[in-house]
């Protein structure tokens, strides 16, 4: 069964641009968990921009809920986030600069690092998931690291579609890191930038079995309703398969 993961990062945006507690995002996680979400994603950003760190203890303790807890590889978010203990952990670059997450993790440069995180996790017997850009070496890479999942970056493909370009290639990239990490024992998941459209598109792909979308899904609640979006996200999904 292919899953939906909403990411609530802009609930604690919205929130933030005031300096006061509406809306709250510990509200969001178990709002959007109530009407259909399979899980919850946010991100514990090094400069705090969004979710803070009460939020996100706040937030994976709530029962019944599983959440996802994107993090960088800086030291002292790796010590907070074995402390807060999410279900699931997905290591993901960061620049400061960046307005969002640019393009996957540079395993090759950081490849010593990575592991000693990914050990950590595992010995807490957290889900470690590594955020990479669709290339077949860095899937043979995070096979190496004995990773539990990884989660492909959509961005590119995303940004052809919305502008109408081809885009075929970029898909096929996708697809082939798909099959190999699944026929190496990697779950694939996908996300960043995902809409109906691209979420149709991929659905195509068997192996991905997860799909975290934030921006968009939240953006069309704003007009549409949260329940309305996660019900057309799953119906998408569904019959994709």
């Amino acid at each position: 069964m292919k899953r939906l993961g909403v990411n609530i990062d802009h609930v604690a945006t919205l929130r933030n641009a005031r300096g006061e507690f509406h809306p709250d995002p510990i509200y969001a996680a178990k709002y959007v968990n109530k009407i259909g979400a399979d899980s919850v994603t946010i991100h514990l950003r090094e400069d705090r921009r969004h979710i803070k760190d009460l939020d996100a203890k706040k937030i994976c303790s709530i029962k019944n809920l599983l959440v996802n807890l994107e993090i960088s590889t800086n030291e002292k978010i790796v010590k907070k986030a074995l402390e807060i203990k999410p279900d699931f952990i997905c290591i993901v670059p960061e620049n400061r600069k960046e307005i969002t997450t640019e393009g996957g993790l540079n395993l090759k440069k950081n490849r010593t690092n990575i592991k000693k995180i990914i050990s950590k996790f595992k010995k807490k017997k957290i889900r470690t998931s590594l955020f990479i850009n669709p290339s077949l070496s860095d899937i043979k890479i995070c096979k190496k690291l004995d990773v539990d999942c990884i989660e492909i970056h959509t961005g590119k493909l995303a940004n052809l579609v919305k502008s109408k370009k081809k885009h075929s290639n970029e898909f096929r990239r996708i697809l082939n890191c798909s099959k190999l990490a699944n026929q190496l024992g990697i779950e694939v998941h996908a996300g960043h930038g995902l809409d109906y459209k691209t979420t149709k598109l991929l659905g195509k792909i068997k192996e991905i079995k997860e799909f975290n979308i934030g921006h968009y899904l939240i953006g069309e609640s704003i007009f549409y309703g949260l329940p309305k979006v996660i019900k057309n996200f799953k119906k998408i999904i569904k019959n994709s398969i």
